[in-house]
C-alpha cells in the first residue's frame, strides 16, 4: 500500500502556493521542493535551499490532501502520518521564526477535521548565521553513491589531515607513559609489549605508570624531553588529554611529539589516525612520520557540580561536550564493564531523562542564549564508541567544529541518535546545526559539567581557544 500526502503552502494574502510532496508516511517525513529541482529540503534544512524561502514563509496555510493509491488507509494509519506531517511543518515554521500556521486536513468534510494551531514567535534567536552574525552553518553534501538510510544518504566526510605529513629520524628514546586500568586493565600488558618492540628495535624506552585519574598530568609535567624524544601514550583519548595537558603547561619551546598506542575503551583518536594495535603504534613511532595536531585550550571551573575547586586549564584533542553527551558519559561511567557498549546505553538513558538546559553560547565573539540539548566540540571526526560525530572535522585545520542540538523532544534526539549511528547523517536533521570557531565560550546560570576527551573534570564557566598544530602526532607511514 502506497499513500502520499500533496501539502500546499498558501499565502495568506497573495495566495501565492508552493506544491511540496511528503512521501510514504511510514518513512521519515520529508519534503521536495518542486519549485527547486526537486532538491531535498528535510535533510538538507537549514540550508540555502531553505534558507531563500524564508521571507516568504512569514505566514502560510498548510493543507493536507490524502492522494490514495491501491488499497485506502485506515484512520489511524491516515492519523499517524498526519501527525508527523503537523510536526514537521511546525518545526520548521519555529525554526523560520513564523508567527502563525494554519493547518488544514481534508480527509473528509468532517468539520472537526480542519484544525488551526498557533506558535508563537520566538523570543529569543535560533543558530542562524545570516541573523546571529555566527561563523556559517557547514553545509554538507550528501554522497548519492550511499543509499539512504535514516532518510538521508551518507555525508562527504572531510580529510582527517589538511595538510602533507612529514618524516623525521627514527627516535632514540621514547617515554612510555602509562594508564594500566586502561580498557580493562589492558594498559599494562600493551604497554610491555610496546616496550619489548621498540627496544627489540634499538629505541630507549623509560616508561612510567598512573597511580589514579589525573596522575599522567604531573607524570608528564616531571619528564626531561629531549630534542627528538617521543612521548607515547598508552590507554585511551583521556590518557592522552593528560599528557599532553601536562607537557602544554610547562611552556616548551620545542613542538614535542606524541604518539598513541591504544588501550582505552573508545580510543577515537587512535581510530581516526587509522591505528588499531600496539603492533600498528609501534610501527609508526619507527616509522616517525608526523602530522601537526591541533589543540583546544579550554579554562574551566575545576570538578562537577557540588565539588567545584577553583579554576583550571585543561587541553583537548578530541572533542568536549555539554549536555546531553555529559549526562550519557556520567551514565555510561557507572557501566565501564560493559565495556564500549556502555556509550550506547548511557546516551539512551539520557535521552529518557530529556534535560535540557539555558545557556549562553558565544562563538567568535557573537552570542546566543537559548535552551540547548547538547553542544559537542570536536578535533577528530569519532567520539564515543567509534561514532561519527563530525563528518567535517579536520585535525589540523586550525579549526574546532561544534555541532548544536537544540531543545529537542524525546523523538527528535533519538531520530538525531539514530542518524548518526548511520554513518554521521545526523548532520542533515534540522535541529542541529553545525559551525567551526577559533573561539569560544558557554556560561550557564548555575555550573553545569562538562567533559572533556571523555572524560567527566569540570564545569561551566568555559572558555575555549584553538591553539593550531599545537603539537606533533605520530602517524602510519604510507
Amino acid at each position: 500500500m502506497a499513500l502520499f500526502f500533496s501539502i500546499v503552502y498558501c499565502h495568506l494574502f497573495s495566495m501565492q502556493s508552493t506544491d511540496v510532496v511528503v512521501p510514504t508516511f511510514g518513512d521519515d517525513l520529508s519534503a521536495f521542493d518542486e519549485n527547486t529541482s526537486n532538491q531535498r529540503i528535510r535533510t538538507h534544512f537549514p540550508s540555502s535551499t531553505f534558507g531563500d524561502q524564508k521571507s516568504a514563509l512569514h505566514e502560510r496555510a498548510i493543507r493536507i490532501t490524502p492522494c490514495i493509491l491501491h488499497t485506502p488507509p485506515t484512520m489511524h494509519q491516515f492519523k499517524t502520518a498526519c501527525i508527523g506531517i503537523v510536526q514537521e511543518m511546525v518545526e520548521i515554521q519555529h525554526y523560520m521564526h513564523n508567527e502563525s500556521l494554519t493547518i488544514h486536513c481534508e480527509l473528509c468534510a468532517n468539520p472537526l477535521c480542519w484544525r488551526r494551531l498557533e506558535a508563537p514567535r520566538r523570543l529569543v534567536m535560533t543558530m542562524s548565521s545570516n541573523e546571529d552574525g555566527f561563523p556559517e552553518t557547514l553545509s554538507f553534501q550528501a554522497d548519492e553513491s550511499t543509499s539512504r538510510k535514516k532518510g538521508a544518504h551518507r555525508p562527504h566526510f572531510a580529510s582527517v589531515f589538511t595538510k602533507d605529513a612529514t618524516t623525521v629520524k627514527t627516535p632514540k628514546r621514547v617515554h612510555l607513559l602509562v594508564n594500566p586500568y586502561a580498557g580493562k586493565k589492558k594498559g599494562r600488558t600493551r604497554a610491555r609489549d610496546a616496550k619489548e618492540i621498540l627496544e627489540k628495535a634499538g629505541v630507549e624506552v623509560l616508561i612510567a605508570y598512573s597511580a589514579y585519574s589525573g596522575h599522567l598530568i604531573s607524570v608528564a609535567a616531571g619528564l626531561e624531553v629531549k630534542r627528538g624524544d617521543v612521548i607515547a601514550v598508552v590507554g585511551g583519548d583521556g590518557s592522552l588529554s593528560e599528557v599532553i595537558t601536562g607537557r602544554l603547561g610547562q611552556e616548551t619551546t620545542e613542538k614535542e611529539t606524541f604518539a598513541i598506542i591504544p588501550a582505552g575503551t573508545g580510543n577515537s583518536q587512535a581510530h581516526d589516525l587509522g591505528i588499531g594495535s600496539v603492533e600498528e603504534a609501534v610501527k609508526s613511532i619507527l616509522g616517525a612520520t608526523r602530522q601537526g595536531l591541533d589543540i583546544a585550550e579550554v579554562e574551566l571551573v575545576k570538578g562537577l557540580p557540588g565539588n567545584e575547586d577553583g579554576t583550571m586549564t585543561h587541553y583537548s584533542h578530541n572533542l568536549v561536550t555539554w549536555g546531553l553527551g555529559v549526562d550519557s558519559t556520567i551514565q555510561a561511567e557507572k557501566m565501564r564493564w560493559m565495556g564500549p557498549a556502555r556509550y550506547d546505553v548511557g546516551i539512551l538513558l539520557a535521552i529518557a531523562a530529556n534535560k535540557r538546559r539555558t545557556a549562553t553560547l558565544t562563538l567568535d565573539g557573537q552570542s546566543v542564549t537559548n535552551d540547548f540539548t547538547l553542544f559537542l566540540v570536536q578535533n577528530s571526526q569519532t567520539g564515543g564508541s567509534m561514532l561519527p560525530l563530525a563528518p567535517g572535522a579536520s585535525l589540523d585545520d586550525g579549526w574546532m567544529d561544534i555541532g548544536i542540538l537544540k531543545k529537542m523532544t524525546r523523538r527528535d534526539v533519538l531520530k538525531a541518535f539514530g542518524m548518526l549511528k548511520k554513518e554521521g547523517r545526523h548532520v542533515f536533521h534540522p535541529r542541529v546545526d553545525y559551525h567551526r570557531f577559533k573561539s569560544l565560550g558557554i556560561e550557564t546560570s548555575v555550573p553545569t559539567a562538562i567533559n572533556i576527551d571523555g572524560e567527566n573534570i569540570g564545569s561551566t564557566p568555559l572558555s575555549m581557544k584553538v591553539l593550531p598544530q599545537a603539537v606533533n602526532i605520530i602517524v602510519p607511514s604510507e
